[in-house]
């Protein structure tokens, strides 16, 4: 979230965080033009009125760097050749303040149910499937919810099954910019998932690939 206005910015943060999003918050354009260029986002919520200059030039940036991240402006300017502005400029979307959140959220939750994104649709392997909206692993039938870390892991993983997921890029995802994580965090939920599928007999393998990352496949029954 790019965002200058600390109350309106920790608001939004505590209730897509209840939600269940991972969100950082930046409040300048140069602060955010770093962090979308070097980190993988699910969606950026971008205001265009920034203490140093136009959130439109980090959405420019964005596209110039061919980053397919969804953006939802979210601002104060609502005229129409603003919008338009936006959105010739590559915006996935523009909500205009004030606004309701359950419209914002509305918002989010259509971009991310878009091919390719967050909540495109139900995950499959072997016998698991996984629905990210929900955090609900199923596995031969029985059902069971996943907790936000050991859910976040494997539908980074379940998003390319037999390819190698960094770990650099799931720390990137797992974790925002503000938490802290110890340098084993990812093995840590990694084990946790490991044993959860295999107590509920998933025919599924989360392989490590020393000094690299993770991937899960597939196994024989």
């Amino acid at each position: 979230m790019v965002e200058d206005n600390t109350e309106l910015s920790e608001l939004l943060a505590q209730q897509l965080r209840k939600a269940g999003f991972e969100v950082d918050v930046v409040e300048t354009r140069e602060d955010a033009t770093a962090v979308v260029l070097t980190r993988d986002y699910a969606l950026v919520i971008l205001d265009l009125g920034l203490p140093d200059g136009c959130g439109l030039d980090v959405l420019r940036r964005l596209r110039h760097a061919q980053r397919a991240v969804p953006v939802l402006v979210l601002t104060a300017r609502a005229a129409v050749a603003d919008r338009v502005r936006g959105l010739e400029l590559g915006a996935d979307d523009y909500l205009a303040k004030p606004f309701a959140f359950e419209e914002l959220r509305a918002r989010i939750d259509a971009i991310l149910r878009r091919p390719g994104g967050l909540l495109a649709r139900q995950l499959s392997l072997a016998n698991l499937s996984f629905d990210p909206a929900t955090r609900q692993a199923t596995i031969d039938g029985g059902v069971q919810i996943l907790p936000q870390r050991e859910a976040q892991l494997l539908e980074l993983l379940l998003r390319r099954p037999d390819h190698v997921v960094l770990k650099a890029t799931a720390e990137a995802q797992m974790f925002g910019l503000d938490d802290e994580f110890g340098s084993n965090a990812i093995e840590v939920y990694v084990h946790r998932l490991r044993k959860r599928l295999e107590q509920g007999a998933a025919r599924v393998s989360i392989q490590t690939v020393r000094g690299v990352g993770y991937l899960i496949c597939g196994v024989a029954s």
